[in-house]
């Protein structure tokens, strides 16, 4: 690898995990294992690592914030988590305006366009993970709209898809598979080890 690339990872709480808790802004999710993959078998090439998840957030909340937090870094590589609000909040916030699989396309194309006209980052896609630990839940159904759209975008954009979505649903179909969450949707020490072992993975493979 070429010394000091740059890493940014963006996306919801999934990425920001307590992160302005840490005196790195890393956090303690799937970026913190992530980071601490490469210190460990690469220190001398170790990449400036960058964690712009923010709590909440869904793909409106990344525009307003695109050109500071990711374009404005001159990245290397942009891994983009992002949808587990988009379709949670259509869940718990029926007064809230939606984000439907649409719209949700529509912006995603800007980002990804803005990206590939400013830099000459490679480009992670990460699919949403789950909403609640059973393949039937009505949040794990309407996500697989949102994740057929990632990979519409990602054929589009040349970008790479970290099939987490994909790892999960078949994790908890495991026999004496083990709890990845801690209330469905954020992770516990197991669900971020599985969506850091799961980016590097994909990450190894395309390299």
């Amino acid at each position: 690898m070429v010394a000091n690339q740059r890493f940014v990872f963006i996306g919801d709480s999934i990425t920001q995990a307590d992160k302005f808790e840490d005196s790195e802004q890393i956090g303690y999710g799937y970026v913190r294992y992530i980071k601490d993959y490469f210190a460990i078998n690469q220190p001398e090439a170790l990449p400036s690592f960058f964690n712009k998840g923010i709590n909440g957030n869904r793909i409106p909340d990344l525009e307003k914030r695109w050109e500071e937090d990711v374009l404005s870094l001159r990245p290397d590589l942009v891994s983009i988590s992002i949808g587990i609000n988009d379709v949670w909040r259509q869940l718990d916030n029926h007064g809230l305006e939606q984000v439907t699989p649409a719209i949700f396309k529509e912006i995603y194309e800007r980002l990804l366009t803005q990206l590939k006209i400013n830099t000459e980052a490679r480009i992670f896609l990460m699919e949403p993970t789950i909403i609640e630990e059973s393949v039937d839940a009505k949040g794990n159904i309407l996500l697989k709209d949102y994740v057929a759209v990632i990979h519409q975008l990602a054929e589009k954009y040349d970008a790479t898809i970290v099939p987490t979505h994909q790892v999960f649903i078949e994790y908890i179909q495991q026999p004496n598979h083990q709890v990845l969450t801690i209330d469905g949707v954020h992770m516990n020490s197991a669900g971020n080890l599985l969506m850091a072992q799961t980016w590097l993975k994909t990450y190894k493979n395309c390299k």
